[in-house]
């Protein structure tokens, strides 16, 4: 991969080329098949009973309130922390409006399918399930390098703007999300705190599965350079 950089008024601007060309189609792909396995995973810890995501905690809490389907919330709490980017300054492209419509779309299709479980065993084996596949979605479609999702957006916007660290960021929204949708109704349990502590690695993990060769074909890329594209959705 070939990157160069520049400053311009204190910012440094990175340039990233070679992973254009004949890798957009296996991109696409990434990106797409991606946030469709992080919906069906998401899915999955729903049906597991034990516990749910952070971001997902609070869509069900809404969805209980609404009477919506969680997909559906999920498409409008994404296109409303979209708004948020206005003020703070953040561009929205084909990952970030895929990323709204896909992840709600593919869950309310996986909850239409999968029945519920029952059975503390069976319901263990399906959160696990939930989690590995969401950590295996979530490196396709960071690797895939598109546009950052709302909610990552909105972290790293904030990081912009206030200058804290990103993980601080990150912790403050997730602990009110969580929070908000606990009191709304949503599922926290060990599914929660597990998912919080694995998620990363698993991610890490299949960041470097999914990595996507430079045109140089002696690499491959585990990140973008950018931060929105290296910060997990949850």
């Amino acid at each position: 991969m070939h990157q160069s950089t520049s400053t311009t008024g204190g910012r440094t601007l990175s340039i990233t080329s070679g992973l254009r060309g004949r890798h957009l189609p296996r991109r696409l792909m990434q990106l797409y098949f991606g946030l469709a396995l992080y919906g069906a995973s998401s899915a999955l810890l729903i049906r597991g009973g034990l516990g749910l995501e952070p971001w997902g905690v609070l869509h069900q809490g809404l969805a209980e309130r609404t009477g919506l389907t969680i997909g559906v919330v999920s498409i409008i709490v994404g296109a409303v922390v979209l708004l948020l980017w206005i003020p703070i300054r953040q561009r929205p492209g084909l990952g970030t409006v895929s990323n709204v419509f896909v992840i709600g779309i593919a869950m309310d299709g996986t909850l239409a399918v999968v029945p519920d479980v029952h059975g503390q065993a069976v319901q263990i084996a399906v959160m696990a399930a939930g989690i590995v596949l969401n950590g295996a979605a979530t490196g396709l479609y960071i690797s895939a390098r598109f546009d950052p999702g709302p909610r990552d957006g909105l972290m790293t916007g904030l990081h912009r703007l206030t200058g804290r660290s990103i993980r601080l960021v990150r912790t403050a929204i997730e602990v009110a999300v969580v929070g908000t949708g606990y009191l709304l109704g949503g599922t926290v349990g060990a599914g929660t705190v597990l998912y919080a502590l694995s998620i990363g690695p698993l991610a890490q993990l299949f960041l470097r599965v999914f990595a996507i060769p430079s045109n140089g074909g002696g690499s491959t890329v585990v990140a973008g350079s950018s931060p929105g594209r290296a910060i997990l959705r949850s």
